[in-house]
């Protein structure tokens, strides 16, 4: 009897979410796996797998909100909005530094719905094919702006000397949180990319009861 169920995986930094799936089906051997909500490769954290005939309800669980620990480095703008992309502009040793009260004003941009552009090197579909590559072919093509839902966004930290901030972030699925960093980064006029991500929730999985590939193969 094939084995089903919901696996809430701690994603390791350096894999797309489809690599994730294809690493658990040869740990354990079942070909029928999906993931829920897509994290960047560079990002951590909760990725819920479904295994077998608990498929059927990964659109679902795809609805649920998701909870977010960023950083992000003022004065730094690259080409994928996060550092590791191309650098399209170098401010960090020029620009005025904004006050934390600047800061929360302009985040409060964020809060509630709101329309995002999302990122070019993103898997955002125009005319069948992912922006990402149009973007690797050059082609800069910007998709309209898409309505998401900020539940929840809170300052954690800034650093005024190295230029960074951390913050907590609850919001609904298709939030690019790179937009949030880039298009904030452009409000304060330095620039901004983000630095790290961590999902720490996905509706009810939650960081502190996900497991490893190590785990997982033992």
């Amino acid at each position: 009897m094939e084995p089903n169920g919901i696996i809430n995986l701690l994603k390791p930094a350096g894999m797309t979410s489809h690599d994730c799936v294809y690493q658990l089906r040869k740990i354990i051997g079942i070909k029928r796996i999906g993931h829920t909500g897509t994290l960047d490769p560079m990002a951590t954290g909760v990725l819920p797998l479904c295994v077998g005939s608990a498929t059927r309800v990964m659109d679902y669980l795809d609805m649920d909100q998701k909870i977010y620990r960023c950083e992000m480095i003022l004065g730094l703008t690259t080409d994928t909005w996060d550092i590791w992309g191309e650098i399209t502009e170098d401010k960090r040793r020029t620009y005025n530094k904004p006050s934390i009260e600047d800061i929360k004003h302009v985040f409060k941009q964020f809060s509630g719905n709101i329309f995002q552009s999302p990122p070019h090197y993103s898997a955002v579909r125009i005319q069948g094919k992912r922006l990402y590559e149009y973007a690797r072919e050059g082609k800069e093509i910007e998709a309209k702006k898409r309505p998401v839902v900020i539940y929840d966004l809170k300052i954690i930290d800034y650093d005024e000397i190295r230029g960074r901030l951390s913050f907590d972030l609850i919001c609904s699925k298709g939030t690019y949180v790179r937009s949030i960093c880039h298009e904030a980064g452009i409000t304060l006029g330095c620039g901004g990319a983000m630095s790290f991500l961590l999902r720490t929730g996905s509706g009810d999985f939650s960081l502190n009861k996900a497991v490893t590939f190590e785990h997982l193969s033992m």
